[in-house]
């Protein structure tokens, strides 16, 4: 039996910006995927905790260093600058593995940096 598990998350990600003419994605800078395994073009689902919504996507990098959480496309009607999400991506894994299986994760500080 393959069981869908928590792989990757990023808590309270500070949305910078909403671009709307982009065709799609969530951009977020490389060293923040980087610290909880996210991959580029990897499916992502985001909860907004400003207005409830719940969506999927995928990931493009951003620069380094710069915070960037970009919602992309018709991504960004379902939130804006400032808004808090969840961002979250989910592996298969099997029954076994499972048991001991831990995701990376991360909560934010203000200004999307990661805590120390």
């Amino acid at each position: 039996m393959t069981l869908y598990m928590l792989k990757s998350k990023l808590h309270r990600a500070t949305v910078t910006e909403a671009n709307v003419n982009y065709e799609g994605s969530l951009t977020i800078s490389v060293d923040l995927m980087e610290a909880v395994g996210f991959l580029p073009y990897e499916k992502v689902l985001i909860s907004n905790m400003a207005n409830g919504e719940r969506f999927e996507t995928y990931l493009i990098t951003g620069k380094r260093g710069a915070g960037c959480i970009c919602l992309n496309g018709p991504a960004a009607l379902l939130g804006k600058a400032g808004d808090l999400l969840t961002i979250m991506s989910f592996a298969g894994v099997d029954e076994e593995a499972a048991a001991a299986h831990e995701p990376r994760k991360a909560t934010l500080l203000p200004g999307n940096r990661l805590p120390s």
